[in-house]
């Protein structure tokens, strides 16, 4: 693969790191807040957005050992997802799957870029 092919590739898996992540972020709060939050009127389950905040700014930049450590780290979203997914029901299940799904979709790119980025 050439320089030039690879520098479009490693942009993209950038941006779609950073837009899934901010989609886990949107999604996560709109779910336990407005959507479908356990109790009426939202509950403190929203504050599971702010550890998603940590990894944000260092994805945004391009951070490699970010991209690393986040791989991790959204698998306990993953995790949530897959349980409310098949413990919940309705609204709050199908919100799990999208869950379920940026969750997968961070993680590919997040591991590609950080095997395409390494020394």
């Amino acid at each position: 693969m050439t320089s030039d092919a690879n520098t479009a590739l490693i942009q993209k898996l950038r941006l779609g790191a950073s837009i899934s992540l901010i989609a886990l972020i949107l999604l996560a709060l709109a779910w336990e807040t407005i959507l479908a939050p356990l109790k009426p009127g939202g509950s403190l389950l929203m504050l599971k957005t702010v550890p998603l905040l940590l990894p944000l700014f260092g994805i945004l930049r391009g951070k490699r050992y970010t991209y690393q450590w986040s791989c991790m780290f959204i698998l306990l979203y993953f995790t949530e997802g897959v349980v409310r997914a098949w413990s919940d029901i309705g609204l709050s299940a199908q919100l799990a799957m999208l869950e379920v799904a940026l969750s997968v979709i961070f993680f590919s790119y997040a591991i590609f870029y950080a095997r395409l980025t390494r020394r």
